[in-house]
């Protein structure tokens, strides 16, 4: 993970870039808004800004929208008053973060841009037979298609597979199709050149360019729209690109890899997802099995966020009660992974003995099949035949969540996709925060 600082270092923003780089991270620092959209157009690699509030954030903001750059930027002060912080939200910063600055809502932020890319942890053997699919391809340079339901690993498996690969020692760039919107995707992915459309100051290089030499991961690959696909489908072909506002293609060596939780080929039979594009993703596809098809894999990937979440918040390392472990595997596990790292996080924090026990474990409400004995097929409804039984309630509330982890928490754009205000989501996060479930950190506003 790559990160612009714009503000002093010798500051309390100083102790923000220490812990950025304490965890792995690249920072570079920039003393002036200017030469910081400068950084930004020459390196399509960083992840996150971080802007002291002193500076104009709302100026470097804007200047970012005009030249349709869409790296989040995270404006940070210490002591800022409510109005500061809100208006710095309002024209468009992802995240508040005050200073000084609090170890676990960095690592919140930099896994939140970057994706967390450890190595799998798998256990199961439909996760290891995956994994082995996975590692018998990495070495080709084929297109890899990753389908698999939300939070059961998509990016790690893609991680995964760069790390196997002949291209491990280059880099591998991740886009969230869905966290951008619509208008800065195009430039973000091709770049532009100066003069291109009103506000291209200077050339800017794209996600493609940037990962020219190694692995370019493009997350949510179903949100892309179809204008873009056809040019995604030249760059695939021709292994070239054309930046935006540019006279001649520039060639580009890159390994793509797709990842999506949606069924393309019904995607395309609808005429939502081009089918010639769906053929060139879809060389080798993986498939990742969602948790509740991969029970063994629970156990050790609990332990797993015990002791990665003691570690972070400063706490005595748990084991957990096999009354607790027992406790979570008779779950559905409806949110996958990223739902089992929520709950162990909250089990880390609830915790007051010497082991997690199973009241410890916060579980969110079963789905309808888990209230009976019957054990969980491996088949997901799908359709209205899923909504079946449930609440109306409970559908929105996951409805929401589903779309904010899509968005990679970016609340204005979750919001617009719902088709509701920014204030009535964050209302409704507020509701579901005072009763106790799991909310993705906020990303587009302070709550």
């Amino acid at each position: 993970m790559r990160v612009l600082v714009l503000g002093s270092l010798a500051t309390e923003l100083g102790a923000a870039a220490r812990m950025v780089r304490a965890r792995g991270g690249a920072v570079v620092q920039a003393d002036t808004e200017e030469a910081a959209v400068a950084a930004l157009r020459r390196d399509a690699t960083f992840g996150l800004v971080f802007a002291d509030l002193a500076r104009d954030v709302a100026g470097l903001i804007a200047a970012l929208r005009a030249e349709r750059i869409g790296v989040p930027v995270v404006a940070c002060a210490v002591a800022a008053r409510a109005d500061e912080a809100v208006a710095a939200v309002r024209a468009g910063a992802r995240e508040f973060l005050p200073l000084p600055p609090d170890p676990d809502l960095i690592a919140a932020l930099l896994a939140q841009a970057s994706g967390d890319a450890t190595a799998p942890i798998a256990r199961d053997p439909a996760m290891l037979a995956c994994l082995a699919r996975a590692e018998q391809v990495a070495a080709s340079d084929a297109t890899v298609l990753i389908t698999g339901e939300s939070g059961t690993g998509k990016e790690i498996l893609a991680h995964h597979i760069h790390r196997h690969s002949r291209r491990a020692a280059a880099r591998l760039v991740a886009l969230n199709c869905a966290a951008i919107p619509e208008a800065l995707l195009e430039s973000e992915l091709f770049g532009h050149e100066k003069g291109a459309f009103s506000g291209a100051l200077a050339r800017r290089i794209g996600k493609f360019e940037a990962a020219d030499g190694g692995t370019l991961l493009l997350d949510e690959i179903a949100e892309l729209d179809i204008r873009l696909q056809a040019k995604l489908l030249r760059a695939l072909q021709q292994r070239e690109i054309d930046r935006v506002g540019g006279e001649a293609p520039v060639r580009v060596d890159v390994r793509v890899l797709a990842a999506t939780n949606r069924d393309l080929r019904a995607e395309a039979a609808a005429g939502r997802f081009r089918e010639d594009l769906l053929f060139r993703l879809d060389v080798i596809s993986l498939r990742i099995p969602p948790l509740r098809e991969r029970p063994a894999d629970i156990p050790p990937l609990a332990a797993h966020f015990a002791r990665r979440y003691a570690a972070l918040n400063g706490m005595p390392e748990r084991a957990l009660a096999p009354a607790a472990v027992e406790r979570l595997a008779r779950h559905a596990w409806r949110g996958n992974v990223r739902e089992l790292e929520n709950t162990l996080h909250r089990a880390v924090l609830l915790a007051a003995g010497g082991t997690i026990e199973a009241e410890d474990i916060e579980l969110g409400p079963p789905r309808p099949a888990e209230r009976g004995a019957a054990p969980v097929s491996g088949a997901q409804p799908s359709g209205l035949a899923g909504l079946v039984g449930r609440r109306m309630d409970d559908v929105e509330r996951d409805l929401i969540l589903e779309t904010l982890h899509r968005t990679e928490g970016n609340r204005t754009h979750a919001a617009s996709m719902l088709g509701i205000s920014i204030r009535a989501l964050r209302n409704k996060l507020r509701d579901y925060t005072r009763q106790g479930l799991a909310v993705p950190p906020p990303a587009s506003g302070v709550a």
